[in-house]
């Protein structure tokens, strides 16, 4: 049994990762009907929480079937870090996630994100003093390192260890690197299986299919896997890889008529949590991937997102298994 303090989350947990304007309420919930076993929000500014920046404080949102679910902020300051832990924990999440591996430059150049990496023992002072402002267990999400000279990510998983973190989440990738070329797992193994090491290490990167998740596992000892782009307009990767690590079978892929009807109440959702134009412009990231592998979809993708009244993209999504015949 994987525990993250004194919270059981089965015997290999898979972890929605935090994605900024992607992991908000609605997609969670659809991501826990499919299996997901614990939820980040998005990554939410110290600054702006302590500032009480509207956007910062909506993501604060979460919701009783959900838990567990962990809040993940950011920054670079202690100050501020502090006073938002205090902000995250009168809000009652299960955890509180700190972001170490954001490689986005309005981030890194604050010394936020993957930003840290570059000053270890910053990193490890902040996440002290996080750990001693809040009551909650406090997870870290980080990258291997700044670049390929500077991959420390063993030393980090014991110094982060050392000073109170429940549980870490591996990007295999460095800061340089970005989102390109292939993770590298052979570091997130050596941390896993560091004699030191005591809590839970969850690998992430480029898990796309049960298979891969089985790999991770097998190979590096991994306590589960955090899954982000692949879920992306494709919640059912969640129960896929339960249901094959389960029986060693396949499930069905969702069919057209459950994707359309999935995409239509995530829409629906979107809309109703952060209003109608938000909710629309922010669900076009996803419909390539509800939709991805119907034959002859361009026309009707464009449509989707290039329209803006919501009650015609109901209308378009109810039309896409007689739009698309061949795939219902």
């Amino acid at each position: 049994m994987v525990k993250i303090d004194n919270i059981e989350l089965g015997d290999f947990p898979l972890l929605l990762a935090p994605m900024e304007d992607v992991s908000d309420p609605p997609f969670r919930a659809l991501c826990k009907r499919h299996g997901a076993d614990v939820m980040y929000t998005e990554f939410i500014s110290s600054e702006g929480l302590i500032r009480d920046a509207a956007k910062s404080v909506q993501k604060l949102d979460i919701y009783e079937d959900e838990r567990p679910v962990g809040i993940q902020i950011f920054g670079g300051e202690e100050g501020p870090m502090r006073e938002s832990a205090e902000i995250v924990e009168r809000t009652n999440p299960d955890i509180l996630d700190i972001n170490f591996g954001c490689p986005v430059k309005k981030v890194v150049c604050k010394d936020a994100g993957a930003g840290i990496l570059k000053n270890i023992p910053k990193m490890v002072t902040l996440t002290k003093a996080i750990v001693e402002s809040t009551s909650l267990p406090v997870t870290v999400k980080t990258r291997l390192g700044w670049d390929e000279s500077s991959k420390k990510i063993v030393e980090v998983a014991e110094r982060l260890q050392d000073v109170g973190i429940k549980a870490l989440s591996i990007h295999g990738r460095t800061r340089v690197q970005m989102y390109k070329g292939e993770a590298d797992w052979t570091l997130i193994g050596e941390v896993k299986n560091n004699p030191r090491i005591h809590i839970p290490i969850f690998g992430n990167g480029d898990v796309d299919s049960p298979e891969k998740a089985i790999a991770m596992r097998e190979r590096y000892g991994v306590d589960g896997v955090m899954i982000g782009r692949a879920a992306i307009g494709y919640p059912w990767i969640f129960n896929e890889i339960k249901h094959f690590m389960k029986t060693g079978e396949h499930l069905p892929a969702p069919t057209l008529e459950q994707r359309s009807a999935v995409a239509k109440e995530h829409l629906e959702r979107s809309i109703k949590w952060k209003g109608e134009k938000l909710g629309v412009l922010e669900m076009r990231r996803h419909y390539s991937n509800y939709f991805k592998g119907v034959p002859h979809f361009k026309e009707t993708r464009t449509k989707l997102v290039t329209t803006y009244d919501p009650n015609e993209l109901i209308d378009i999504l109810d039309s896409v298994i007689e739009r698309h015949p061949v795939m219902a």
